[in-house]
């Protein structure tokens, strides 16, 4: 077929002196483009689906959603952001979203090297892509908060590619992480649609839909239903899929002003009247430390830190801080962030397998082969025959509780945040015990034992299903 694009501006386009949120009304960057669709100008209309109304995501056309990109928030920081932090000055964040005020410069303020006290201010912008960087560029924001995706589709445009490219020189990235920093209900995701009566486009549609792209998008868009609509929303909602599994977690501040974090399509738990033993309550009593005195050179440009602990050594600090820093979650990374250390994202603690994908987004287009893992001695073997480089700083010293052994004697559902906890304990459970842990190495290295565990997300996600179950239960 034929295919002619028509470009259509919008209010959004058109009025960028007037931070959204303030004006009334929704759909400002769709709806001169899917009005064409009535007046018989065109047959399909192409938005970005997060700008998109649920009112009319949900009325009478027909949708398809074909694709989806990284769905996370990036901040992008000039080059004296570290000179302005370790002088205490103020740093001016550009952004015009009350989502990413509410929930990212919070983070940010922890996330930052914190070699003294600072402040953080934000400041509206409004503009394309390539307006906001280059506002960034000549020093009218010290740092800004994207869209990850819009990043990655004009990196990889031949027509904006080197713009981009020469705009981000010298910037300093950090992937804002999915829990901490909860994206707006379908970012990345691109939406096509048509009218009942043209039978021909929606044809068109129905085969060019992506089914579980979907599925994904229609979830967050009626669970954002429940705690608010338009420019003002002061929370986000992402899918959240690992392995063969999906949940939706939400969190932020709801339309009456009320904090909330909720994930649902969690793990099916009969928890019932058995006894529950999570290993989250008793961290400190499975081991001790032992650190090396290892000299070792990293000759790798990017540093995986999978514990802070594995941090300690003077000279591994100063090595890190000429590298590209990524850590396992944000516990690790606000503890690296005390020492002075820019991290550029996280794993979430979802694994690091789970940042394969977004290293190889244009935006950082990092290889394996130049990364190096920081992790416990006994570790290091497991992670070498998958092929990582890897460093190990120190060991586990195992710990024996009779606390710890009379609980999990006694439990009938054990959940587990790392591999280690069980070998260390497991002669002493019960044969027919339930076994659970978050999403990564912990659940293959329990199925390469022979154990099918109950496998959530994260520990974040564990935690608050064991506080819905605990409630459910005192009100039964």
């Amino acid at each position: 077929m034929e295919v002619e694009v028509i470009a259509r501006s919008s209010r959004g386009d058109t009025n960028r002196d007037v931070p959204l949120h303030t004006l009334e009304g929704s759909d400002f960057f769709t709806e001169e483009i899917f009005e064409s669709l009535s007046t018989g100008e065109a047959d399909i209309a192409v938005h970005s689906l997060k700008d998109m109304s649920s009112a009319h995501f949900f009325g009478s056309n027909t949708f398809a959603v074909v694709d989806r990109d990284d769905a996370r928030d990036i901040a992008i920081f000039r080059s004296n952001a570290k000179e302005k932090i370790k002088n205490g000055d103020k740093l001016i964040i550009g952004t015009c979203s009350p989502r990413r005020e509410e929930m990212a410069i919070g983070f940010l303020q922890k996330a930052l090297p914190q070699d003294n006290n600072f402040i953080i201010t934000t400041k509206s912008i409004r503009g394309n892509v390539d307006t906001r960087l280059r506002k960034l560029d000549e020093g009218e924001y010290d740092g800004i908060i994207l869209a990850t995706a819009g990043l990655n589709r004009l990196l990889r445009s031949d027509a904006d590619a080197a713009t981009i490219r020469s705009l981000l020189h010298d910037k300093l990235l950090m992937l804002l992480p999915l829990i901490e920093c909860v994206p707006a209900p379908c970012q990345g995701a691109i939406v096509a649609e048509a009218i009942p009566s043209n039978e021909i486009a929606i044809m068109v549609l129905n085969a060019i839909n992506e089914a579980k792209l979907e599925k994904d998008c229609i979830d967050e868009k009626k669970t954002a239903s429940r705690y608010g609509a338009g420019c003002i929303q002061r929370f986000g909602v992402t899918s959240l899929n690992y392995g063969a599994n999906r949940s939706v977690y939400a969190a932020g501040t709801n339309e009456v002003g009320e904090s909330f974090s909720h994930w649902s399509g969690l793990p099916s738990l009969d928890f019932g009247n058995k006894n529950l033993f999570t290993s989250t309550e008793y961290m400190g009593k499975f081991f001790d430390y032992e650190f090396q005195d290892d000299h070792s050179s990293i000759e790798e440009s990017i540093v995986y830190v999978a514990n802070y602990k594995a941090i300690r050594r003077a000279g591994l600090l100063d090595q890190l801080r000429s590298k590209k820093v990524w850590a396992a979650g944000t516990k690790t990374w606000f503890e690296l962030a005390k020492k002075g250390i820019w991290v550029e994202g996280c794993a979430d603690a979802f694994g690091l397998e789970s940042l394969v994908q977004p290293w190889s987004m244009p935006l950082f287009n990092i290889n394996r082969e130049n990364v190096a893992l920081i992790t416990n001695t006994q570790s290091v073997h497991g992670w070498a025959t998958k092929g990582w480089k890897v460093y190990g700083t120190y060991d586990f010293i195992e710990k024996q509780s009779p606390e710890i052994v009379g609980m999990i004697r006694n439990a009938d559902v054990l959940f587990w945040t790392s591999f280690r906890q069980y070998e260390q304990y497991k002669d002493q459970i019960k044969e027919n015990a339930i076994h659970a842990c978050p999403y990564g190495e912990t659940a293959e290295l329990l199925r390469a034992a022979g154990i099918e565990p109950v496998v959530f997300p994260n520990i974040k996600a564990f935690q608050q299903w064991r506080q819905i179950s605990s409630r459910s239960r005192s009100v039964a």
